[in-house]
């Protein structure tokens, strides 16, 4: 395993090779998942920002973008437990978290229930076509996703760390679908969308997936180095002007705001609450880090603000009859918003 160093449960920000050893990791995993990937570098990039931050993510895009291949070959290059559920309307919450079935014991003859695990006891849930369940079995995922633990007949059983879950959703095919509540939409540090490769990229697919050879993917970091990088990108420093600059960018999305654009206030039905805030600074640490930064910058802020805030802002029908889209809309934000540190004060250390 390439990216063992040490102990890397004791890494530390005052560590000056922390940024060289979280680079590495990044580069190994790049370079393993693309032994079966072609192109998405920008996603993959999207995903590892989400997961060193401790965030769920939920993919967007059409059938055949490999995303489940991507996923699971993600698992396979961090060395951790992967599980795919296939939602379906006849899936049932049970068959999510797992259930309890009443056994005899060998030994004393005594009938007693166990507890049986379901699939999201995995590092890495892959929830496929997560709107094709009704909210009920969606709503299982909820307490997995925000409190890591599952509760069965009063007893609470934890989920392995990390926890990841990475949802997919078909943005074209909407018969016999559910959409995702927006508690649930909330859950997810990320949106993140994927688009159809380039040409040349879509011959490379070809090639490869048509040749009589498959890379095996080696698995290049443990558990627990991704828990100390977790914990590494929370130590990185947020001056005070990124942080206010994060907060007047969310709450701007917010039409009831006195200083929300006029735009704003004509499209859009609610904007982006507190989490949105909070999961831009988580999200701005770890680009950071992957980028080799013991601090966080405002360019961080504005590349993530598309995946952080697009499914937090819901539009009315104004909007949608005049063609204004979510990503649009944090376009023109970024864009209006005063990036000025001076506007925010001075930089915190």
């Amino acid at each position: 395993m390439a990216a063992t160093r040490g102990s890397s449960s004791v890494l530390s920000i005052e560590d000056e090779k922390a940024p060289e050893f979280v680079d590495s990791v990044r580069q190994q995993i790049v370079q393993e998942v693309g032994k079966r990937i072609v192109g998405m570098h920008d996603i993959l990039d999207e995903l590892l920002v989400s997961m060193f931050a401790g965030g769920h993510c939920l993919l967007v895009g059409v059938p055949g973008l490999a995303k489940t291949l991507l996923i699971s070959t993600l698992a396979d290059a961090m060395s951790l437990t992967f599980k795919r559920i296939q939602f379906t309307p006849d899936l049932m919450p049970t068959d999510i978290t797992g259930t309890e079935v009443l056994q005899e014991d060998a030994a004393t003859k005594e009938k007693v229930f166990r507890f049986f695990k379901g699939p999201l006891f995995a590092n890495i849930v892959l929830a496929d076509e997560i709107n094709r369940t009704p909210p009920k079995t969606q709503a299982a995922l909820l307490e997995g996703m925000q409190e890591r633990k599952v509760s069965v007949a009063g007893d609470d059983y934890p989920l392995p760390e990390p926890f990841f879950v990475l949802a997919t959703q078909n943005p074209i095919e909407l018969e016999g679908t559910y959409p995702l509540p927006e508690a649930q939409l909330d859950r997810f540090l990320f949106l993140v969308k994927l688009g159809y490769p380039d040409k040349n990229q879509e011959l490379d697919i070809v090639r490869l997936v048509t040749g009589t050879t498959e890379e095996s993917v080696e698995p290049v970091v443990a558990a627990e180095q991704i828990l100390a990088i977790q914990s590494l990108v929370r130590q990185v420093p947020a001056a005070d002007h990124i942080l206010e600059y994060a907060t007047a960018l969310v709450r701007r999305t917010r039409p009831e705001e006195p200083d929300a654009p006029d735009y704003v206030k004509r499209w859009v039905s609610w904007g982006a609450g507190p989490r949105a805030s909070v999961g831009l600074i988580l999200a701005g640490k770890s680009r950071a880090l992957l980028n080799g930064r013991l601090y966080v910058s405002i360019e961080d802020i504005q590349a993530l603000a598309k995946p952080v805030i697009r499914h937090r802002i819901f539009l009315n029908y104004v909007a949608q009859s005049e063609g204004a889209s979510p990503d649009g809309i944090i376009e023109k934000l970024i864009e209006t918003t005063p990036a000025d540190e001076k506007l925010y004060g001075n930089r915190a250390g």
